[in-house]
């Protein structure tokens, strides 16, 4: 497992999105997102909605700088309406992904972050969605599952904006430097889906391995995901935390960007 081909980014966009748009079918709008318990689940679609359309506007006229949001086409469904979200939602996904597949991988396009390429914005959107999808369905009350591929890129990339809020002198992330101190996920339903997080005085570093660590968390790729992504508490009963849990605590703590 590792990166997925342009393509599959472009076909996820609209796959997820469409597995939100059916979590969303008879839910309560209204309702808070208790991981995100600053929006409703309404405003949780519609950030996902204005994401998609943000990123495929960057794409779309390979932006060298941000785009603001005033100058997103459609950034807001026309109404109220369930149906009307619904449709914005489709839309959007459609769109981006046709933006991003008509670019290419490699086209330049501004982004806050490592790489600046379409390629970029193809796996950011699709993961940005992975998550948002595990938030409405909490909201909504209904199963959440993901594909082992996807659940794998999705701690992947949050290693990779990790070491790059690092090399950027984010300060949280800078209190994870210090004694000799390891994390282990551990998937088991996934073969091979192991990661090595060595906190040490230089930083932190990672790499897909096995190995004996301060603490380590077991459990369902899925899960293992959720909980690295603190849609998951740690304690749950669907994981198993061995070793120093304080350490994984403390991870979660500094990892949050906000």
């Amino acid at each position: 497992m590792g990166l997925l081909a342009h393509e599959r980014y472009c076909d996820e966009i609209i796959r997820l999105t469409g597995e939100l748009r059916a979590a969303l079918q008879g839910a309560d709008l209204g309702a808070t997102v208790p991981t995100c318990p600053d929006w409703t689940l309404r405003e949780l679609a519609e950030h996902v909605g204005r994401a998609h359309r943000w990123a495929g506007e960057i794409v779309r006229t390979r932006a060298a700088e941000a785009v603001a949001d005033e100058k997103v086409p459609d950034n807001s469904p026309a109404s109220d309406d369930p149906a009307a979200l619904d449709a914005w939602l489709a839309a959007g996904a459609a769109g981006t992904a046709d933006a991003l597949r008509e670019a290419g991988p490699d086209a330049e396009a501004w982004s806050w972050a490592w790489e600046h390429s379409a390629g970029f914005w193809a796996r950011r959107m699709a993961i940005e969605t992975v998550v948002h999808l595990a938030d409405a369905a909490l909201a909504a009350k209904v199963p959440y599952t993901m594909t082992p591929e996807l659940a794998a890129d999705t701690i992947d990339e949050w290693l990779e904006i990790v070491s790059f809020a690092q090399s950027e002198g984010d300060p949280e992330v800078a209190q994870l430097r210090g004694a000799e101190r390891s994390l282990h996920l551990h998937a088991t339903d996934v073969p091979d889906a192991e990661w090595l997080i060595e906190l040490g005085a230089d930083g932190v570093t990672w790499r897909r391995a096995h190995g004996k660590a301060t603490v380590a968390l077991r459990g369902p790729l899925t899960d293992l995901m959720l909980v690295f992504n603190r849609r998951l508490a740690p304690g749950s009963d669907r994981v198993e935390v061995l070793g120093d849990a304080e350490l994984l605590d403390f991870w979660l703590e500094r990892t949050s960007f906000g």
